[in-house]
């Protein structure tokens, strides 16, 4: 196609992309207040983790666990960001399939496979760090409200909390994406197993500083877990890469090739192989002439 066609393209599978998210965002928005069946309401979900602080730090007047709304239209925004995060969630087979679309003309069969496989492991491991972010939350707010002695209790407010809880799911998930980072790093050659060996000590202390700063509250419960989970899947990635780089090397030793420079010429084997004997062709009992 033309440029002015792949632009068009582009425009139509964005365009499909955006309406799967605005249909998942009111699947989100309904899902918020209605459980689906034996699953709990969105915003029951949510609130979960505020619902498990004890009862004598938590305000409640009514005797129940809510939040508070200050504004008229705060618990309608809440629920409509709620609702776009849950659709883009809930639709990204769909939309995501619109822009893979769009790129694999472009790739080999080759890149095509590892993109895949890199979108696959991408997507475990995006949901491995927000389901463990769901389960940090409520030890950090416990810590956090803790803090006084007894003097304050926690009212915390709608659009604050939902903005915290999101922004955790998304600092977890985000940062378990360091492995799959360093693999793909690794399998272009940009980052060897050797450089990794001899920064290992920079790096774990880098994902210790990395975690203090993202997570968005100040209890030392969420930064631990953070940074000792990203620590653990370097780890694995790390030892991903001495196994790769050993058998790349291996590979490397055997080839003609290894270990001459771009001026010299690669060696070659002169020595004539063996021919198979021709094998009688059938008489088909006609006459051909030395055309056909």
């Amino acid at each position: 196609m033309s440029l002015k066609d792949h632009l068009y393209d582009l425009r139509n599978r964005l365009g499909l992309a955006l309406v799967f998210i605005l249909l998942g965002g009111v699947f989100g928005f309904i899902w918020f207040a209605v459980p689906l069946g034996p699953i709990p309401s969105l915003g029951d979900i949510l609130l979960k983790p505020y619902c498990a602080l004890p009862v004598e730090v938590r305000f409640s007047p009514n005797d129940k666990c809510q939040l508070f709304q200050r504004q008229p239209f705060e618990g309608f925004m809440v629920q409509f960001k709620v609702g776009i995060a849950a659709g883009m969630v809930v639709t990204a087979p769909l939309w995501l399939h619109q822009l893979w679309s769009f790129i694999t003309p472009g790739l080999y069969a080759r890149e095509r496979k590892f993109a895949s496989i890199f979108v696959f492991f991408a997507s475990i491991l995006f949901a491995a760090g927000a389901v463990l972010a769901f389960f940090v939350i409520p030890q950090g707010l416990d810590v956090l409200v803790g803090f006084g002695g007894g003097v304050f209790i926690t009212a915390l407010d709608a659009g604050a909390y939902i903005s915290f809880v999101l922004v955790m799911l998304l600092i977890f998930g985000v940062s378990f994406e360091l492995p799959l980072l360093v693999i793909m790093l690794n399998q272009v050659g940009m980052l060897p197993y050797a450089n990794l060996k001899r920064w290992r000590r920079g790096i774990v202390f880098g994902l210790f500083v990395f975690a203090a700063f993202a997570t968005p509250g100040t209890d030392p419960v969420s930064m631990i877990v953070l940074a000792a989970a990203m620590w653990l899947l370097f780890e694995l990635a790390v030892q991903f890469t001495r196994i790769h780089d050993r058998r790349k090397a291996k590979r490397e030793a055997a080839d003609l090739a290894a270990g001459l420079s771009d001026d010299e010429a690669t060696p070659m084997n002169y020595a004539p192989e063996p021919v198979e004997p021709s094998k009688p062709v059938a008489n088909l009992g006609k006459d051909f002439d030395d055309v056909t």
